[in-house]
């Protein structure tokens, strides 16, 4: 029976190839997506779970309480992990993992800037379950001057040969290879392609508890309950905390003790880590919750619209086959034999949809891994947990979708379709025409959010950022030029198409540490108001140099010795120490380890992080911060000069090799995230579209031919082809309209919610609703009319032959 189901299926699906491919096409693009964003919710969601004890890590974050808000970091001071562990017997170990700067790397006359070295405990691959190629786990790191690092970069310094025991020069120390593993597994919230042993840093570092600097990890025991532990820790913070601030700030122990409810120490599973963390010193860019429902809901909602043009199409198709039916039902076939034969087509067309699918991915994958910034392969569709998951997925997508054409077609009457009429048009008309406005509104939603989306990024790229990013070359590692900074700074300044030069590694797309700072009291038990601020360490040409404004006072001075302990800040350092502008200058600043400084200026405020944080405060120090030159040029062509700039380097004969970086470059890999979510959304609105295209081309396709004979009649008497093609669009357009009004404003609701993630944001215009509603018309009389003007150019005489 099930072998004849599907031999009639196959001969009706042949027979039919133009319906079948419009059907298979949008089944197979709705799949093919609904797979793409599959894989990547997987990757996002399995985040730091290949870890044997993934489910008892946690990380230790920091909470304070300033600014008027909390703010949350993701590191603590040295002493927090192991201290912790002391104290209470539910944690099993403590980690740690610290960052180092970019360091030159060589070996031999191999030498290479490495990015991406981090500094970790003896046991930090241990507890993170990543295994050694080469080595022993519970050894390789406890020695100073040890480093692990991967086959990669093992290959890269050593060829083919062995590189256990042999040494590196990691910046100015030397370094013992003592592990290899493969690599960091790519949904891990951090990566590095070496691990040098944290004691080669921190020996002989006094064990403090206030500061930040580590990315601290706990292991607990299995049947520990993190809140409750997490509860003790505020008597950590009275007995180290405290006495080291009232030390370090120089303030009462009363005011001191204060931070016992304002320093807090927290744990957060390391599996929520890249989805629910959003600290500004994460070490890696890390997904976000959001993106998960959005994107789930658009595969989502993909599928339901390939799902509703298999349905639409195959009720519109009802008629073709109500005779079938009629003689089946004569034969002596039953209701739940046609039913079956309906749902066995439709699940044969839906496997046939999938295997297109699958083709559609392979071809897909490398854009979509591109643009998602993922890794995903094949193999990962092709597994026997992902076959089976798709075969499943084909069974249910055939049965949901074709349940309800077999239950249709089979009612037909047996009496009715025998004399040539199905009487299907008052039963399908509600659904088909519900299912039309449900496909369009969300494709409308799709254009719409895509439009937001790209109008907040360029709105964020555009906006006055408070210095001028354009033509500025920041010329990297310029320590390595020892004491030659200055006379290249000059060297420089001699070209005239540099305008302006500044020595400091402080550029405005990246977020250094901070200090907690407040206002001198001038009268005794005055309160302080602290807050966090950010340091920027700039000299006398900073500010020039990179089109800053000043809004009170004055900038740093090189002849003036006080500028040494001056300190120039920006508007919001002033808003959230309770100054006014009028009275900023020349008050004193207290920052930790009891320093104080002068205000001497007032900066306008400019974003040195991206536009959806809000501006932080921020003081600028005098003095170089050698790590780099910020140089703004004005040249029409700008390789000329980067070619003599190198010259330049090369005659001072650095211990490093010349590279450079724009600042415009730096400042768009702040929105990375929003330009992939952008361009995410544009592929899959098209590609929504197109679905409901189809859907409404095969729709319109079969409503014209049941009308052939009404357009021949009417063209026999007089009618135009333009006002039978009004005709037959108007139908379709109507509900098309309908569909624009009820998505215009569940979509304005949905992009108001995304755009509060958003500290600066547009306003949703008006003209964006009213471009995607045209678009949508535009797109949906373009595709009924090309059916339309063919029914109304048609020769009357062949529709009216056989009455």
């Amino acid at each position: 029976m099930i072998k004849n189901h599907f031999t009639i299926a196959w001969r009706s699906l042949t027979k039919n190839k133009v319906f079948s491919f419009i059907n298979m096409s949008g089944l197979a693009i709705g799949l093919a997506c609904c797979m793409l964003i599959s894989g990547f919710l997987y990757q996002e969601l399995t985040y730091d779970t290949y870890s044997a004890n993934a489910d008892q890590l946690y990380r230790v974050n920091l909470g304070v309480a300033e600014n008027g808000g909390s703010t949350v970091y993701p590191m603590v001071d040295i002493a927090v992990g192991e201290g912790m562990k002391n104290a209470y017997p539910e944690i099993i170990a403590s980690t740690r993992l610290g960052s180092l700067s970019p360091q030159f790397v060589k070996y031999d006359d191999r030498q290479f800037k490495e990015a991406n070295i981090a500094m970790a405990d003896a046991n930090f691959l241990e507890l993170f379950s990543i295994p050694l190629l080469e080595g022993d786990a519970k050894s390789c790191m406890t020695e100073p001057n040890s480093i692990v690092i991967t086959k990669d970069m093992a290959k890269k310094y050593f060829g083919d040969a062995t590189a256990m025991g042999k040494m590196l020069t990691v910046g100015d120390k030397s370094m013992k290879v003592t592990g290899i593993i493969n690599k960091v597994p790519d949904n891990s919230h951090f990566h590095a392609d070496g691990f040098v042993s944290i004691i080669t840093y921190i020996t002989g570092r006094r064990a403090t508890w206030s500061n930040l600097g580590y990315y601290t990890y706990l292991l607990l025991n299995k049947n520990t309950d993190p809140k409750k532990l997490q509860a003790h820790f505020p008597d950590l913070v009275a007995k180290y905390v405290v006495p080291e601030i009232q030390q370090d700030m120089g303030v009462s122990l009363a005011e001191a003790q204060k931070s016992v409810n304002t320093f807090l120490f927290t744990l957060q599973p390391v599996t929520d880590i890249h989805l629910k963390s959003h600290t500004k010193y994460e070490r890696e860019a890390n997904g976000d919750m959001q993106y998960i429902y959005i994107f789930g809901a658009l595969a989502a909602f993909i599928l339901i619209l390939a799902c509703i043009n298999f349905t639409n199409l195959s009720t519109a198709a009802s008629a073709k086959r109500s005779k079938e039916v009629g003689i089946r039902k004569v034969l002596g076939s039953l209701k739940s034999n046609l039913v079956s034969q309906f749902l066995a087509e439709s699940i044969l067309l839906t496997g046939f949809a999938m295997a297109l699918a699958l083709g559609l991915v392979y071809l897909l994958l490398p854009y979509f891994n591109d643009v998602a910034g993922k890794h995903l392969t094949m193999a990962f569709y092709l597994s026997y947990k992902a076959i089976a998951i798709e075969l499943l997925v084909a069974l249910f997508v055939g049965t949901a979708a074709g349940i309800y054409p077999a239950f249709f077609i089979s009612s037909f009457k047996i009496l009715s379709v025998l004399k040539g009429n199905s009487n299907t048009q008052s039963n399908r008309s509600l659904l088909r025409s519900g299912l039309i406005v449900f496909q369009f509104a969300i494709s409308t939603g799709f254009i719409i959010a895509t439009m937001v989306v790209y109008q907040q990024l360029s709105f964020m790229q555009n906006q006055k950022l408070g210095y001028d990013k354009d033509q500025v070359v920041v010329v990297n590692d310029t320590y390595t030029l020892g004491n030659n900074i200055e006379p290249f700074k000059q060297t420089l300044l001699q070209d005239k198409r540099v305008l302006n030069a500044t020595i400091s590694s402080d550029v405005p797309v990246r977020v250094n540490d901070g200090t907690q700072i407040y206002l001198k009291p001038t009268a005794m038990n005055q309160p302080h108001n602290e807050i966090h601020a950010n340091i920027y360490h700039v000299d006398e040409s900073y500010v020039p140099t990179m089109g800053m404004k000043m809004a009170l006072g004055r900038n740093f001075l090189p002849a003036s010795p006080g500028d040494s302990s001056a300190v120039v800040i920006n508007e919001a350092a002033v808003r959230d120490l309770g100054l006014s502008k009028t009275d900023a200058i020349g008050k004193t600043i207290v920052r930790s380890g009891q320093h104080e400084f002068t205000i001497i200026g007032v900066v306008k405020d400019f974003h040195y992080s991206s536009a959806k944080e809000a501006i932080a405060p921020l003081m600028m120090l005098y003095g170089h911060s050698n790590g780099s030159i910020i140089v703004k040029v004005k040249t029409a062509d700008m390789q000329p000069f980067l070619a003599d700039l190198k010259t330049k380097w090369d005659g001072f004969h650095a211990s490093g090799p010349f590279s450079y970086t724009f600042l415009d470059d730096q400042f768009a890999i702040l929105y990375t995230a929003e330009q992939r979510t952008g361009k995410i959304f544009t592929a899959f609105s098209v590609l929504a579209v197109i679905i409901a295209s189809l859907g409404l081309f095969g729709l319109a396709a079969f409503t014209i031919r049941q009308r052939v004979k009404e357009i021949g009649i009417r063209k026999v008497l007089g009618a135009s082809e333009v006002s039978i093609t009004g005709m037959l669009s108007k139908e379709f357009l109507k509900l098309v309209t309908i569909a624009i009004v009820i998505s215009f404003p569940l979509t304005w609701f949905a992009m108001h919610k995304w755009l509060q993630g958003f500290a600066y944001r547009i306003d949703i215009s008006l003209w964006v609703f009213l471009l995607a509603g045209a678009l949508a018309l535009m797109v949906a009389f373009i595709t009924v009319s090309f059916q339309s003007v063919k029914a109304a150019l048609a020769n009357p005489v062949k529709s009216l032959r056989s009455e």
